[in-house]
């Protein structure tokens, strides 16, 4: 069974023993949570946009070669809210919605001004993130759903303005090896200045939790970037770490606060008040992660937008960077459900086609060297950083791929240095039909795919004291579009990327966007 890409989905609360085909390795125990958009009409009204739609969870709970799958939706306020109305009535980033569309223009001129700085949805349908030893459903607005990982029953929404100034916050943290969390927010026109803010939301006990409250509570912010411009932020979605460094790129691709304050009353969504400029250049900021400083050394590529970061780490006096890169914002557009109705699965020529990017920033580069020099010393990449006037570097980087997204690795290896990239190939259209594990240094890449199945990201998990960087397993969940057969999870060898198992779950699955595997405590 399947679902189509619009089509709402069916939560299956209790527990689903699957049908396992194969063998699933018995050091593999664990949970694997997804989320994504899963209700994209409610009576009779739809949402305009694929990443609109009201959240649905999924978890694939894997024990002694069996799996357990459940999913339900995010019982959010704006699912409450929306159900209740019978009608969308919160709005979202591709969909502007209004409580009551038969209203005229003098009383829709009124409503706006209740909605000036609006107030966003809490409708957490990007990721699972966990803070301190709680786990949360979030996009990139200011509220996350705190959720049961074992039930996924919806618990507290949490208000980031509560323990930090941020309106917006990425939904790919990223954490260390003590479980301390790091992440970025936008803070937006705080006492007249527009800034990025660095936070760390430290890793606590039970005991601690139980007695002190979730871990939030003892966030902590590291550093603050000045936004270049105080009401135009730049959008992320992601950020990079080394053992020395965050890697925040501050893009052309920007969000008008003006234009976004108005929307509502002009009647557009917020996704038109984002505007790509490729006349501009692109900044990537160095964070010291002992001083909380940015490095004063200004690094600038070209105009490009970036999604999702691979890895970063340090070799010999530089800092690499790898990132899936796009020449502009075209990605989302695709997205639209009119045009994904019109073009489904078809090679699609209308939007930008991804680079896997290879940026190398020197982290202490010689004051003497004359201008026009390349400064990258390294010999395996074609990277450069070449010094222009005021001592600023204009980075070009090196192109390791095409048609590359949702990319995943082993990240025991998050901040050093990495060979394995796991991700969907993506070179004819946006939806992908294959997902690939991509060598860094062979530049060669191996494919899983099947007749009418689209994979979702895939997840890398590492088998304990594995004796290689590959030496694992990748887990991924695949739509069949034909309806007479099923979707499934998959579980690929991380090494020979040939399937070990699938699981047959006799529902119906939706896709998904990003995933979180929580492995079973001993």
């Amino acid at each position: 069974m399947t679902t189509h890409f619009s089509q709402n989905a069916e939560e299956s609360p209790e527990p689903r023993k699957a049908e396992v085909k194969g063998n699933i390795p018995s050091w593999l125990q664990g949970t694997l949570l997804r989320n994504g958009p899963g209700i994209f009409s409610v009576g009779v009204t739809s949402y305009n946009h694929w990443f609109d739609g009201m959240a649905i969870m999924k978890s694939f709970a894997i024990k002694d070669g069996e799996v357990t799958y459940r999913s339900r939706f995010l019982e959010s306020d704006t699912y409450k809210v929306n159900k209740a109305a019978n009608r969308i009535v919160v709005s979202e980033m591709g969909t502007m919605a209004y409580p009551d569309p038969s209203k005229n223009f003098i009383v829709k001129a009124i409503t706006f001004l209740n909605h000036t700085v609006p107030d966003f949805t809490d409708n957490g349908a990007s990721n699972i993130i966990k803070y301190g030893n709680d786990y949360y459903a979030t996009s990139e607005t200011n509220y996350i759903r705190k959720i049961d990982p074992v039930t996924l029953e919806t618990q507290d929404k949490v208000d980031y303005m509560k323990y930090l100034p941020v309106n917006l916050a990425s939904s790919h943290p990223h954490y260390d090896k003590e479980g301390n969390a790091y992440n970025f927010g936008t803070s937006i026109a705080e006492k007249a200045k527009t800034k990025y803010i660095l936070f760390k939301v430290p890793a606590v006990s039970e005991t601690d939790q139980a007695k002190d409250g979730p871990a939030l509570k003892k966030v902590e912010v590291l550093c603050t970037v000045p936004c270049r411009s105080l009401l135009t932020p730049s959008y992320y979605h992601s950020f990079g770490l080394t053992d020395n460094y965050f890697i925040f790129i501050e893009q052309p691709l920007k969000l008008d606060i003006l234009k976004m304050a108005t929307a509502y009353m002009r009647g557009v969504n917020w996704a038109s008040c984002l505007k790509f400029s490729p006349e501009e250049n692109t900044l990537i900021h160095l964070i010291d992660r002992k001083t909380g400083k940015v490095v004063d050394t200004k690094y600038y590529t070209g105009a490009m937008v970036v999604y999702h970061h691979v890895n970063a780490f340090e070799d010999d006096g530089h800092v690499i960077v790898d990132v899936i890169a796009y020449k502009d914002n075209s990605l989302y557009d695709a997205f639209y459900l009119n045009r994904m109705k019109e073009n489904p699965g078809s090679e699609d020529d209308s939007y930008t086609k991804p680079s896997y990017k290879r940026f190398v920033l020197p982290t202490h580069p010689d004051k003497g060297v004359a201008v026009g020099e390349d400064l990258v010393k390294l010999k395996y990449t074609t990277a450069s950083a070449v010094k222009e006037k005021e001592g600023k570097l204009m980075c070009q980087a090196e192109v390791l791929c095409g048609g590359f997204e949702l990319p995943r690795m082993n990240y025991d290896f998050n901040g050093k240095k990495h060979r394995f990239v796991y991700g969907c190939s993506v070179e004819k259209c946006a939806v992908a039909k294959e997902i690939a594990k991509f060598d860094t240094e062979t530049k060669t890449r191996l494919h899983w795919s099947e007749d009418n199945c689209s994979p979702s990201e895939p997840v890398f998990i590492p088998r304990p004291n594995g004796e290689s960087e590959d030496d694992g397993v990748v887990l991924a969940t695949v739509i069949n579009s034909n309806p007479e057969q099923s979707s499934f999870f998959l579980i690929l060898d991380g090494r020979t990327f040939k399937e070990v198992a699938r699981a047959y779950v006799n529902t119906a699955l939706n896709r998904d966007m990003h995933g979180f595997f929580i492995p079973q405590q001993n």
